[in-house]
């Protein structure tokens, strides 16, 4: 073998360009976006924050105060991603995007992973305890072996 041959890189060999993080508001799941957040600026990837809003089925939410409820949710995460980010600009920069999918929180997740191209997920560790009998998203995202997964308490 040649020693001076150019070196091929393959998808993933030389670093994400992707990260997506999973944030519902809850305690975890903002410190996986602050983790990820670093994760981002320390390998100049594009960091793809994912807030997946429920669909619930028809007749159980009786009307939209629930879709009104989770679209706030949104905005409310945007306003203080963007705050955040306000706030150590100049001091770490970091290239992040914010993204609504719907769905249950695993499926949205796969998919939002699958369509952003992620080359990594992160996600905040669940609470609940009906996870430990179904298995938290955490579980499933890692059981699914499609990317690699970091899990924030």
């Amino acid at each position: 073998m040649n020693e001076h041959a150019p070196h091929r890189f393959e998808r993933g060999t030389d670093g994400p360009k992707v990260i997506v993080v999973g944030v519902d508001g809850s305690d975890s799941s903002l410190r996986a976006a602050a983790y990820a957040g670093g994760l981002a600026r320390r390998q100049n990837a594009l960091l793809a924050i994912v807030y997946v809003q429920p669909v619930l089925p028809a007749g159980a939410a009786l009307g939209a105060p629930v879709a009104d409820t989770t679209g706030e949710i949104a905005e409310s995460l945007v306003a203080e991603i963007r705050s955040a980010a306000e706030r150590v600009k100049g001091i770490w920069d970091v290239r992040w995007e914010f993204h609504t999918f719907h769905g249950d929180p695993f499926g949205g997740l796969v998919t939002a992973a699958d369509q952003l191209e992620a080359d990594a997920v992160v996600v905040g560790a669940s609470q609940s305890a009906g996870h430990r009998i179904v298995g938290s998203v955490a579980v499933r995202l890692v059981k699914a072996g499609r990317w690699p997964v970091t899990v924030v308490p």
